[in-house]
């Protein structure tokens, strides 16, 4: 950060808005105690404040609900908030904080089983859960980030329906987001930062529109959104078949029961749904670290071949939904991560000739083709921000002879430019002929870039429909009722 400045007023929701490495979650990490700053100075009540730990932000009141929730999953409803507030709370009994959980229940306008065990929820209802434990702990500030990130249009609504609810209740909201319809719709004031640098300082967002925040966002002409597919395309034939696939489930997932889609070459086939509903079981099928029980896979009308590597020879790119658990090596440097593919596996290169210099310069090929800001060959992975790890990725995976490409969830958390830059590398893939299959929990990205769309819940999927002749309000439905 270079001189931010942040003001929040009891009963507001305020809007934070950035691109990704902007400063967003740096500036809420010092208010949350989670860092110090080097300068400035930090206010809550007017009094001076330093907070050197999480828990001595926590004694001030101020809570975070984290984009990837910080739940523990084996664990019911009411042991996650014993675990979390017991202390600050000072409940000695399980029934005290069962009384409690009720109250704010009531208060906040929902229930939830207190017994119902936290991995088997549905998002939203884990969402929920976050925000009565931050509250129980004795939070009067908020800050959420990205809260609408995976959830349905029916769900979303919701949750910014609580933030207002919460600010009118006397509390002090703030809302990370990188969806400028939540910030006009639900926000009393909007903060915008840019480099670490506050642009628009707590304006109040009567009167403002998408293209002045994406202007204020990126410094330049607005980013607007891309254009719905053409009704009017021709694709080329099928290119990946999914027969009847039936396969097991992971540890707390669950099993996939016949599924049946098709790809065609040009072609974005999206799959809607609410995470957790068999999307993860589905790709590693796809991808060959998940054996079928029963079902096929097909590319080109023959069975794909078992193993990972011989499916990537082939043609298979995927695109995973945790960037460093699964998508890069964290601590490996950027030149390392770009290789490894080619090293490893069918690549055209001589292992033998390989050197660093050749390593350096594929690196340098990638970032400066897929615009990975700020990178250098030797940086370290964890290192890059959300939307240059994407970028990386795809740097990687759009390499020669790619023909079908799996995308799950391939914008979560990404800013506005960050999200503009993936979806565009996306649509140019299909244009390229490459079949594509996007996985994603965000309704509106299924609904803008796909040309057809299936909904999955519990394992199954939904006959698939065209985008062209679909609503989003009757998908979110789909995906509610399925679930």
């Amino acid at each position: 950060m270079a001189g931010a400045n942040f003001s929040l007023e009891w009963g507001e929701v305020h809007a934070l808005l950035g691109e990704n490495g902007a400063g967003k979650s740096t500036l809420m990490n010092v208010l949350a105690g989670f860092y110090t700053a080097d300068a400035g100075i930090l206010e809550v009540d007017g009094e001076a404040a330093r907070f050197e730990t999480p828990a001595a932000a926590a004694d001030a009141g101020i809570g975070m609900v984290h984009q990837h929730f910080k739940l523990v999953g084996p664990l019911s409803v009411l042991e996650n908030l014993r675990l979390a507030c017991a202390r600050r709370a000072g409940w000695r009994s399980k029934a005290e904080a069962l009384r409690a959980m009720e109250t704010l229940g009531k208060e906040l306008g929902f229930r939830l089983d207190p017994s119902a065990r936290v991995d088997e929820m549905a998002v939203s209802d884990q969402q929920k859960l976050e925000i009565m434990k931050v509250l129980l702990a004795g939070a009067r500030i908020l800050v959420l980030d990205e809260p609408t990130a995976v959830l349905t249009e029916q769900e979303a609504q919701s949750a910014l329906g609580l933030a207002r609810s919460l600010a009118r209740s006397g509390r002090a909201v703030v809302l990370i987001t990188h969806k400028l319809r939540d910030v006009l719709g639900f926000s009393d004031r909007v903060t915008v930062m840019r480099a670490g640098r506050t642009i628009i300082d707590g304006a109040a967002s009567e009167g403002m529109t998408a293209a002045s925040l994406s202007e204020a966002m990126v410094g330049g002409a607005p980013v607007t959104e891309l254009p719905p597919p053409s009704g009017s395309r021709h694709f080329k034939p099928e290119m990946l078949r999914v027969k009847a696939l039936c396969a097991p489930a992971s540890a707390h997932g669950v099993a996939l029961a016949k599924i049946d889609f098709s790809v065609q070459g040009g072609e974005i086939f999206g799959i809607a749904g609410i995470g957790g509903n068999g999307q993860a079981e589905l790709v590693e099928a796809l991808i060959g670290v998940r054996a079928l029980t029963s079902g096929a896979v097909l590319f080109d009308g023959v069975d794909m071949p078992p193993s990972p590597e011989a499916r990537r020879e082939r043609g298979l790119r995927y695109i995973p939904a945790d960037r460093m658990g699964m998508g890069l090596f964290g601590e490996l440097p950027l030149n390392v991560n770009i290789s490894l593919p080619r090293l490893l596996g069918g690549g055209a290169e001589k292992k033998w000739l390989v050197t660093k210099s050749w390593m350096n310069g594929l690196a340098r090929d990638a970032i400066s083709q897929f615009e990975v800001a700020g990178a250098q060959v030797d940086l370290p992975a964890r290192l890059l921000s959300g939307g240059n790890a994407q970028k990386l990725m795809l740097a990687r995976e759009f390499t020669g002879g790619m023909e079908i490409l799996i995308a799950h969830s391939p914008t979560r958390g990404l800013d506005i430019r960050a999200v503009q830059a993936v979806q565009t590398r996306l649509r140019a893939a299909a244009a390229s002929g490459c079949a594509v299959l996007l996985i994603s929990e965000d309704l509106d990205e299924i609904m803008q870039l796909s040309d057809r769309v299936a909904v999955m819940s519990h394992g199954r999927m939904s006959p698939a429909e065209n985008v062209a002749a679909v609503d989003r309000a009757r998908i979110g439905r789909l995906m509610l009722e399925m679930h």
